[in-house]
This record gives structure tokens, C-alpha cells and sequence, in this order.
């Protein structure tokens, strides 16, 4: 039986990772040893640390990264891509040219008989009302189309510098590390879905850059992906047992 892939959180092209290229090539050599291996792979969003689709034009990088999408959906591996809160502007290119199927909004699905509920993990629980100020400004339509109205050298160039700002108030400890149980957000939020839902046996999120397996129940985990940036950390389902990993390159066997 394949085996089915889960990670999230890259931020390709980043201006504030330094090792940004060997970083992409060591998740592309990830790729490439699981592509014989899985059925299929969800990217839990944000891959990119910024994505901005004109009409005609996607921002510059990545190339081995999008390279490795399309020959894994050309050999038939089912590849699902979660726009998360850096990369949620994807209109139809990575649809079209690498033949993903991608997801705006979390996903419950069945994996080999097993109920999961999928999702990067932003704006679900609890948040400040200035995140769900960021929220509503970015979703909105009318200022998405005068934005498509900057030219490209300028609408990128800002988007990759407001990222930067992003990581840079990360690193100096703004994103907290994990808060316990009671009170960090997605936690409480999956209990309380799981309430509701009671057939649901594993949550999987990105977003907040920690690895995390925990019960919740009896027959139900909830897992937090880590990152592609430090941890390269990923989960994978061989349809009995999920299992959170992280990638030594040469010495793993996912």
C-alpha cells in the first residue's frame, strides 16, 4: 500500500531565510524519494512566503520546487495544495501548469478509511480582531484588483518585504511556542469540532511552526506539521499508522 504525505510551511523565497536555496533543494530531494512511495501528498500551505498571480505573470524562484509538482502529478501522484496566510492569492497556475488540486478552505476527507480533518490553520479558534482585520483586508475583492494594478517589479517586491517583516517579528519571539492545551487555539478549536464530529480520528495543521502529536481522544490525534525552514519535519499515513518524522537528508527513509 502507498503511503500518503503530509507537510507544510517552506516560505520558498523568502528574504529572510539565508539558506533558502539549499533549503528548496532539500525538500525537492524529499520529493523525489517519496514519489515512488506515495499515493498522495497535501501541501498544509504557505510552500511559498509570498505568492501573487497576475494575468501573465507569477513571481520569479521555485523552479525546482514546481518542476517536482508536475512530474509527481505526471506519474499519477495525487498532490492537494492548502493556500495558508502567505500564499493564499494562488489563482489558477499551479492548477494548470502543475496539475495540483488545490483547497482555499480546510478539508474533511476519508484516507483508507480513516476521518481527516486538513487545514494550514489560520483563523481557526481564537484570534486577535487585528489578524482577522488582515484577514478581511486580504480577501478583499476590491482591493485584490487594485492591487493587480501594480505593476509587478513594485506588487511583488512589497509582498516579499512585508514577509520579511513577518519572519523577522517571528524570530525575535512574537509567534510564541506551544502554550499548553488549554491554551493554544487550534487545540481548543479541534476539541470543540471533535465534539461535533465525533468520527473524526486525526487533525493535521500547519502554520504554527512547532511540531506537535497529540490525543484528544481515545481515536482521535492531532498533529502540527513543524516547518520546511528548520525542522523539515513531515507526517506520513500508511493507512494504520500516522507518524510525525523529520527529514536528515541521506540518512532518512521516509
Amino acid at each position: 500500500m502507498k503511503k500518503v504525505y503530509f507537510l507544510s510551511d517552506a516560505h520558498l523565497g523568502s528574504r529572510g531565510i539565508p539558506h533558502a536555496r539549499t533549503q528548496e533543494r532539500r525538500l525537492v530531494s524529499f520529493l523525489d524519494q517519496i514519489k515512488h512511495h506515495a499515493a498522495a501528498i497535501y501541501f498544509l500551505g504557505d510552500m511559498f512566503d509570498f505568492w501573487w498571480e497576475y494575468h501573465n505573470v507569477v513571481p520569479r524562484g521555485f523552479t525546482r520546487f514546481l518542476g517536482k509538482l508536475s512530474e509527481l502529478t505526471d506519474m499519477g501522484v495525487e498532490v492537494h495544495y492548502f493556500t495558508g496566510n502567505h500564499d493564499f492569492w494562488c489563482d489558477d497556475y499551479l492548477r494548470r501548469e502543475c496539475g495540483v488540486v488545490l483547497h482555499r478552505e480546510p478539508l474533511t476527507c476519508e484516507i483508507y478509511g480513516k476521518e481527516f480533518y486538513l487545514a494550514h490553520g489560520d483563523g481557526l479558534g481564537e484570534c486577535g480582531w487585528k489578524f482577522r482585520l488582515l484577514l478581511f483586508l486580504f480577501h478583499s475583492a476590491t482591493l485584490r484588483q487594485l492591487f493587480s494594478a501594480i505593476h509587478p517589479r513594485w506588487g511583488v517586491d512589497f509582498g516579499m518585504e512585508w514577509a520579511r517583516l513577518s519572519r523577522e517579528k517571528r524570530e525575535r519571539g512574537i509567534e510564541f511556542p506551544f502554550q499548553g492545551e488549554e491554551h493554544e487555539s487550534l487545540v481548543k478549536y479541534s476539541r470543540q469540532y471533535l465534539a461535533v464530529h465525533s468520527e473524526m480520528n486525526f487533525f493535521i495543521y500547519g502554520h504554527r511552526h512547532i511540531m506537535l502529536d497529540l490525543m484528544l481522544a481515545r481515536d482521535a490525534r492531532m498533529l502540527i506539521l513543524g516547518d520546511w525552514i528548520t525542522l523539515f519535519s513531515y507526517a506520513v499515513f500508511d493507512g494504520e499508522h500516522l507518524f510525525l518524522e523529520q527529514y536528515v537528508e541521506g540518512e532518512s527513509q521516509p
